[in-house]
């Protein structure tokens, strides 16, 4: 594994204004395809929507993804062909498991105000399971100044969000230039994403000493490999994936 601590900036990623849709993609997607850019490890998607009032995406497919979306501001409201039906907030998160396949549609539940969310895929570790769904809502405090995680299928971190995937999907909120870090294990990856604000971020080695640093705003993110630890400084909402190769 090579040593990475590669930032893209919000305007190195694909946008498009659809009218209705604002969306910029991470990694290759839809009309943006770049062979060199399709995932970061486990994680496959990530992409910073914003959707106006009363619109959304209409039923399609899926399978053999798991999805998790992110809500930021506004309110998501998500149905789909097994008959699950929810609205979540600012700070909650639906969670999608397609297994053998679902239609679904996501729609913004105000017809007054703007819904901005991150909806992230990422590969599953296992294949075939019955499609499910499911809705978490937390409390600002929960995720004030530390890492809050949301999904996980990795055997030493509990989250309320199962994944099948051997990843960890954590979400902060940093203020007033509080300090957090990150420890990764051997030969994993992170993939950091600034939602709002800005922030320093420093790659750490096993003696805490500064091996790079970086200056975030909303919308850059910095991919992390090889690297033992990150510091992160500043006042912003953070998200953090922690992935297996």
């Amino acid at each position: 594994m090579e040593r990475t601590f590669a930032v893209q900036r919000a305007q190195e990623r694909a946008c498009y204004d659809h009218g209705w849709l604002k969306t910029c993609h991470s990694f290759s997607f839809a009309q943006y395809h770049d062979p060199r850019n399709m995932n970061w490890g486990a994680l496959r998607v990530l992409n910073d929507d914003v959707v106006l009032p009363g619109e959304g995406f209409p039923t399609h497919p899926h399978r053999d993804m798991e999805i998790v979306t992110y809500v930021l501001e506004g309110h998501l409201e998500h149905r789909d062909s097994t008959g699950s039906h929810g609205v979540v907030g600012p700070g909650g998160a639906q969670f999608m498991s397609a297994g053998t396949g679902v239609a679904h549609s996501e729609y913004n539940h105000s017809k007054t105000e703007p819904l901005h969310f991150l909806q992230m895929w990422v590969l599953p570790g296992a294949r075939g399971a019955a499609p499910s769904y499911g809705q978490v809502e937390f409390e600002t405090v929960e995720r004030a100044n530390k890492w809050l995680a949301i999904a996980s299928g990795h055997h030493s971190v509990q989250a309320p969000v199962p994944l099948t995937a051997d990843a960890v999907f954590y979400v902060s909120k940093i203020d007033g230039g509080a300090e957090l870090r990150h420890t990764f294990e051997p030969r994993r990856l992170g993939f950091l994403f600034i939602a709002s604000g800005e922030i320093g971020a420093e790659a750490l080695d096993t003696g805490d000493a500064a091996i790079a640093a970086q200056t975030l705003r909303a919308g850059d993110a910095i991919r992390i490999a090889d690297i033992p630890r990150i510091r992160l400084q500043g006042g912003a909402e953070v998200v953090l994936w922690d992935v297996p190769e």
